[in-house]
């Protein structure tokens, strides 16, 4: 695989086998995606789920919701990939997550980038410490947070108003990641990767983990890619039998548009040969990913507060009475600038063309510190259900 990585890269050839893997994606129909009553749940016009493997919620009226199960069968692996939630859609988002008995929300996105809103903010602030949402029932409170210089962990607490049971959730937030961008280094990448594995969040005795950007496509494809290739690399414990390649356009089947540049399919390869120097048995390197990461320095601020209004989630009676911050007419964001007119995974590349700045939403005191939750492992039933979806569906 380094050879390979050595070929690509002094060839100059990622934009080609960037075009190879668009070229050769699977294409699957998405017309429930596209029903005039979901327009306002979808943040971008040509990022829609598939219809054979979108997440449908349970217990409501319409099922609809802008995310994907991706099932990676031997890697016993799920990942449900998941667009920001919008303002109207904050509601379903914690409903998907409580039906689906997920137990770490991994967000790769800031809520403010470039002066444009990509997420609202569906989780409580120190200040306010929790949120209610009456439109699906739940209450959201902030248990604990620690803030690192590139990421925050949080612990939540979500509680069925209904039945009065409450969860706890893990919320890994990656405050410096670029839109249609790279993180800084593979080091740091991996630090948070194995931030997230540690908690046992991704295991097979969890519901799959929810893993959204704005659009979740491009950086939620590249950390559900890397961490597979890397749990493929452990148990087959052969890292030239990974082909990343391949492993991508087999996630490809079930969301459109995974990886949206050819620096992040660049960046994916290389956090992978990283990887797997830890996962062939150099203990050592997990040391030096989290020396070079720089994660107990202050989180620096790129830019001023922003003045702009807070783009949070209504929440009581005003919850999911408005559309979205961005409705679907949203084509204008695509990375080629075309329309698209068919239904191919292959024509939608997309999740906005900005930068990151710092906003004040992303922030956070440092005043406490992220306790350890302590749950009973449980079998997700409704996991298992899902895991016999079969590409061929579509």
């Amino acid at each position: 695989m380094d050879q390979e990585f050595e070929d690509i890269d002094s060839e100059g050839r990622w934009q080609k086998l960037y075009l190879e893997i668009r070229n050769q994606s699977h294409e699957c129909s998405y017309k429930v995606a596209k029903y005039p009553e979901n327009r306002n749940r979808n943040r971008y016009r040509d990022v829609s789920p598939f219809d054979h493997s979108r997440v449908r919620l349970e217990n409501t009226e319409n099922d609809y919701i802008n995310a994907s199960l991706v099932v990676m069968e031997e890697a016993q692996r799920s990942y449900i990939l998941s667009q920001g939630p919008l303002r109207n859609t904050c509601g379903h988002f914690w409903l998907m997550i409580w039906e689906q008995k997920t137990k770490a929300v991994i967000m790769l996105n800031r809520v403010i980038e470039k002066g444009s809103e990509k997420c609202a903010q569906y989780w409580p602030t120190a200040e306010e410490r929790e949120m209610a949402f009456r439109d699906t029932r739940f209450l959201v409170t902030l248990l604990s947070e620690d803030t690192k210089s590139y990421y925050t962990t949080r612990v939540l607490e979500l509680q069925n108003i209904n039945t009065g049971e409450k969860r706890e959730i893990y919320h890994f937030h990656y405050t410096t990641w670029p839109d249609f961008g790279v993180p800084e280094s593979p080091a740091s990448f991996l630090n948070f990767l194995f931030k997230v594995r540690e908690s046992g969040a991704l295991g097979v005795d969890q519901g799959p983990a929810v893993v959204h950007c704005s659009a979740g496509i491009g950086r939620s494809g590249t950390f559900s890619l890397v961490d597979t290739c890397l749990v493929l690399m452990d148990k087959r414990n052969d890292p030239s039998s990974v082909d990343i390649k391949s492993i991508l356009l087999d996630m490809r089947k079930y969301r459109m548009g995974l990886i949206q540049t050819p620096d992040q399919l660049r960046f994916s390869y290389m956090a992978v040969l990283e990887g797997a120097k830890y996962i062939m048995g150099d203990p050592s390197v997990q040391n030096q990913w989290r020396e070079l990461s720089q994660e107990d320095q202050e989180p620096t601020s790129e830019s001023p507060p922003s003045t702009q209004p807070q783009p949070r989630c209504p929440t009581e009676r005003y919850n999911g009475s408005q559309r979205g911050g961005q409705p679907e007419e949203g084509g204008e964001h695509r990375q080629d600038g075309r329309v698209p007119t068919q239904s191919h995974c292959k024509e939608q590349e997309l999740d906005g063309r900005t930068t990151h700045k710092r906003h004040r939403e992303d922030s956070i005191s440092k005043s406490s510190t992220a306790k350890t939750a302590q749950s009973k492992p449980r079998t997700n039933d409704s996991e298992k259900k899902r895991k016999r979806v079969k590409t061929s569906d579509c």
